[in-house]
């Protein structure tokens, strides 16, 4: 929810002033689908455990329970892959809509005769690793 970041940039008119700006995006909806995929992910590997070291006879027995797990485990598999490629693009976004060049265009005291300077790109390693992991 970068909209809710506010940074601070010099007024045109008033040197001492300055005017809050606000970072624009919204990319909360991946990262929250990837955290309750993995949330949901270890509650079902929990559930499965006792039932295969609890019930392991019951698992044995009933023909239709290992199919019924393998599905529920291919399906966890498959929007496992969705959530890293949907957290991965967010990511991707987040790095856009905060790189030094972007902000410096949305300021208005940068496009006069003041010249900008971006600094250094942020460091993005761990965030990369998110991705990988």
């Amino acid at each position: 929810r970068l909209y809710q970041i506010p940074f601070e940039m010099p007024s045109c008119e008033e040197p001492s002033e300055s005017r809050t700006l606000h970072l624009v995006g919204d990319f909360s909806a991946p990262a929250e689908f990837f955290v309750t995929l993995g949330v949901f992910s270890f509650l079902y590997a929990m559930a499965a455990l006792v039932l295969y070291l609890r019930f392991h006879s019951l698992y044995g027995e009933n023909k239709k329970l290992p199919m019924a797990d393998f599905c529920v485990t291919v399906c966890f598999a498959f929007f496992w892959l969705v959530a890293a490629a949907a957290w991965g693009k967010g990511l991707t976004d987040v790095k856009a809509a905060t790189r030094p060049a972007s902000l410096i265009a949305a300021m208005a005291v940068c496009r006069d005769e003041v010249v900008c300077g971006a600094g250094p790109t942020p460091a993005m390693g761990l965030a990369n690793i998110s991705v990988v992991r």
